[in-house]
């Protein structure tokens, strides 16, 4: 009694099933640290994400520069290569042929730390950008001009990268070199170039040159203002140039299938506003009527408004590593299982909060991926869906083996009790009921721990952590059909007992019947809404191999000498079997038919919530 009523294979298969599960995403590029962390993907309610090549591919390209004059210059070409041109009112230019154009282009390529090999970047894609216009204006070696005396490096809370350098012909010359985002470098310059000598700056023009800066970014370019000057106090603004960085396929798809899934996308980036909104509207993240907030936002908030707020927007601009930490705990307070991406080292703490740290696999630095749950192997967005598409249907998946080997096992143990009630014999003896647990059992349960993927598992809203696996349709398809195999079972022992008395045939009738009914319980254990012919017979091979083993053992086990001896059975007729086989198949056909109510059921709840929504409206 006690062997027929514990599911003592569920600790294993739900171990392989996770493992295997992380199997899979690593075939998808998903490298998953932490075994638990398979199940809590299927939880996930927001997905927090880089915009800088997470969402978009991480290649600048320099498309305009615009100087502080007003002129504007089109460049032409992409790659690390130098093909291409910069293109002044359709004229090429050249370093003498426009100083200013020059001197941005200048500024880019002096305060800069990457390097081109061969058309290879060493060093961050934007400063690469910034490199391949120098080689397009064929000034690749402006660099090697100057001696560099000292690098302000470019950090998040300053959002600018400075140099101090000597020309090599001029060594008692001292230059700065600003590159930065438009707002900074503004705000540190007192000056403009205009027509070739400096003019003082004034609050309208700087009005005018963000308003330009406005009109790049609602192209979806990012902008970088350059500045000159001798000191840090004593700059003069030249210009600004805008760089494109095209978005990942796939991943505009990827965050409908998410949304239509009740996944919630926010996208995070240290860019600025009108940058971040048209890549979002792009990605359908953003649309005009949600928010947008800045991470200066998120500092002058307190912790209520900040909560608020995080739920609402989907667009964070001019982000730092610490207002991710913000974003991920206002988020968890309002009970969401947050996923959060990032790739340098003030990322860790963000990460290591979230519910599941994601880590770039190419940009990621070692302590990002040390704190991270998951690495992104090509840094891709797409895997993130895919992952958490795997999350839930690995949740699923072990929902439809526990409804296999609960209603497997509730339907021995009713069939021992209700034998033991009614005072029959016992209809199985201890081999046959060993058999059918571990033997039986055991590999159709593990194929449907491996059914693939069903993509409908992703358009379900997340689960609740708290939730309970075992719920009411759950509960109602291990009853029915525990009813089914125990009358069944019970109806060919008794028919088969004529005499009063048990025979080998009795036994072998009673013990094949269960198995049979097994294999029929585990083929509509499969999905738990949908008909077989629509999750396609075959398109689990793992489980039509268990199923033809487990039906070849049973039959070995009722044919072959040794086996009859071992486990009290003899020869059925082929009549036998096909009475069995028509028999058992109808706990498949009742299970069929109650997914058919259920569909029905809810498909009128539908319906009724529609007209009840279309009358509220009207």
């Amino acid at each position: 009694l006690a062997v027929a009523a514990i599911p003592e294979g569920l600790p294993i298969v739900v171990t392989v099933t996770l493992a295997l599960g992380v199997q899979r995403m690593a075939k998808r590029e998903a490298i998953v640290k932490k075994l638990p962390i398979v199940e809590t993907l299927g939880c996930v309610t927001v997905v927090c994400s880089d915009k800088t090549g997470t969402l978009t591919k991480n290649e600048m390209t320099v498309t305009n520069i615009l100087t502080s004059d007003g002129e504007i210059a089109e460049v032409t070409g992409s790659g690390y290569d130098g093909e291409g041109d910069v293109l002044c009112g359709h004229e090429r230019v050249t370093y003498d042929s426009h100083p200013l154009i020059s001197k941005i282009v200048e500024v880019g390529a002096v305060c800069n730390n990457a390097e081109i090999v061969n058309s290879h970047l060493r060093g961050q894609p934007t400063e690469g950008a910034l490199l391949a216009v120098a080689m397009k204006m064929n000034i690749p070696h402006i660099r090697q001009q100057y001696h560099r005396e000292r690098e302000w490096p470019f950090s998040h809370e300053n959002k600018w990268m400075a140099v101090q350098c000597t020309p090599r012909y001029n060594p008692n010359e001292t230059r700065l070199y600003v590159k930065g985002s438009i707002e900074q470098i503004l705000k540190l310059s007192k000056r403009y170039l205009h027509q070739g000598a400096a003019a003082q700056l004034t609050e309208q023009k700087v009005r005018e040159f963000m308003a330009d800066s406005n009109q790049m970014g609602a192209k979806g370019l990012r902008v970088l203002a350059m500045a000159t000057g001798t000191s840090l106090e004593d700059l003069t603004y030249v210009g600004m140039v805008g760089i494109i960085d095209p978005e990942r396929p796939q991943v505009e798809q990827a965050i409908a299938q998410l949304k239509a899934g009740g996944v919630m996308v926010k996208m995070i980036t240290g860019d600025a506003e009108k940058t971040a909104k048209a890549i979002a509207s792009r990605l359908k993240i953003y649309n005009a009527n949600d928010l947008s907030v800045s991470g200066e936002d998120l500092d002058h908030l307190n912790a209520a408004d900040v909560r608020d707020i995080v739920s609402q927007a989907s667009v964070f601009y001019r982000v730092s590593p610490k207002h991710k930490l913000t974003i991920v705990k206002a988020l968890q307070s309002q009970g969401h299982i947050v996923s959060m991406t990032g790739d340098g080292v003030n990322d860790a703490v963000a990460l290591k909060a979230a519910d599941i740290g994601i880590a770039m696999g190419q940009t990621g630095t070692d302590v990002s991926k040390e704190a991270a749950d998951m690495i992104l192997v090509k840094d891709d967005f797409y895997t993130i869906m895919a992952a958490i598409e795997e999350g839930k249907a690995i949740f699923h998946n072990i929902r439809n083996f526990v409804r296999f080997q609960l209603s497997t096992s509730i339907a021995a143990l009713s069939l021992i009790t209700l034998s033991t009630v009614f005072h029959f014999p016992n209809p199985l003896n201890a081999m046959q009921i060993l058999w059918i647990n571990i033997i039986m059992d055991g590999p159709p349960a593990q194929s449907l721990g491996v059914e693939p993927v069903d993509h409908d598992v992703l358009k379900k809203p997340p689960r609740k952590v708290a939730d309970s696996m075992i719920d009411k349709q759950l509960i109602a398809h291990i009853v029915t059909s525990a009813t089914v195999i125990v009358v069944g079972t019970l109806c060919v022992f008794y028919a088969e007992m004529r005499d009063g008395k048990v025979t080998p045939r009795d036994t072998t009738m009673t013990f094949t019947c269960f198995v049979f009914f097994d294999m029929f319980n585990a083929l509509s254990c499969r999905s738990q809404t949908k008909f077989i012919f629509e999750i396609g017979l075959f398109s689990n091979r793992f489980f039509v191999v268990a199923v033809l083993l487990s039906i070849i053992g049973q039959l070995a086990v009722i044919y072959l000498p040794p086996l009859q001896y071992v486990f009290q059975t003899e020869a059925l007729s082929a009549s036998d079997l096909f009475y069995l086989t028509c028999l058992t198949s109808s706990v498949f056909l009742v299970n069929e038919f109650r997914k058919l109510i259920s569909r029905i059921i809810l498909k009128r709840h539908i319906n009724r919530k529609n007209m009840m929504i279309d009358q509220w409206m009207v």
